[in-house]
């Protein structure tokens, strides 16, 4: 199960803001390309589960790790997220021909689409199809012991905002990382949906 502190904020200003605030204790920056499947007939949708393929891309535009994830049951209820996760990292060059042709996601060793088949019943003939996705651009600090990721989602209708920090005591960490928003001045909300929602919406929050 994992467990993130979600919130959302309000646009590029805030955006920068904290950016510029958290800047000495960054520690990374990552350039993600997201990629959504299913079968045809939405197998994993009426299960509420979701299937992504993530590449992290490099200034050359290639992809240097890939991970499959199987995210299900997901639960976001006042900033708060619980989502039963299973991730696998896989072949870089094979992600890539799965994201050029979503057929061949069926035929790769993988415990993640092995689970997709036997347990959701992703039939193998009727295989998986590309829902699409987005980019992410996601900045990760140390900050008192807590690592936050601020992302940067671009969708084709517009871009959203948002700090994530993943935790066994959400509870705490979501008192501190508010209390510290607002000492700064910096205009948040709880998120009330998954990025992917966000992107099946095809509409910002």
């Amino acid at each position: 199960m994992e467990v993130e502190v979600k919130l959302r904020l309000l646009d590029a200003e805030n955006h920068s803001l904290l950016k510029e605030i958290l800047s000495p204790f960054h520690l990374k920056k990552l350039n993600q390309k997201n990629v959504f499947y299913d079968s045809a007939n939405g197998v994993l949708a009426s299960q509420r589960a979701v299937l992504r393929l993530r590449s992290f891309i490099d200034n050359n535009d290639e992809s240097t790790r890939c991970v499959l994830s199987l995210k299900a049951k997901s639960v976001l209820i006042n900033g708060v997220s619980r989502v039963e996760e299973d991730e696998e990292e896989i072949e870089p060059l094979i992600g890539k021909q799965c994201v050029e042709e979503a057929s061949k996601l069926g035929s790769i060793e993988s415990r993640v689409i092995k689970r997709c088949k036997d347990e959701f019943g992703i039939d193998g003939e009727v295989g998986f199809v590309c829902l699409g996705g987005f980019e992410n651009v996601r900045e990760v600090y140390d900050w008192r012991g807590l690592k936050l990721e601020v992302d940067e989602s671009k969708f084709s209708f517009g871009v959203c905002y948002e700090v994530e920090c993943e935790s066994d005591d959400p509870e705490r960490v979501k008192r501190e990382l508010e209390g510290f928003l607002k000492e700064n001045g910096i205009d948040y909300k709880y998120s009330e949906m998954s990025k992917f929602a966000i992107f099946r919406a095809g509409k910002l929050p």
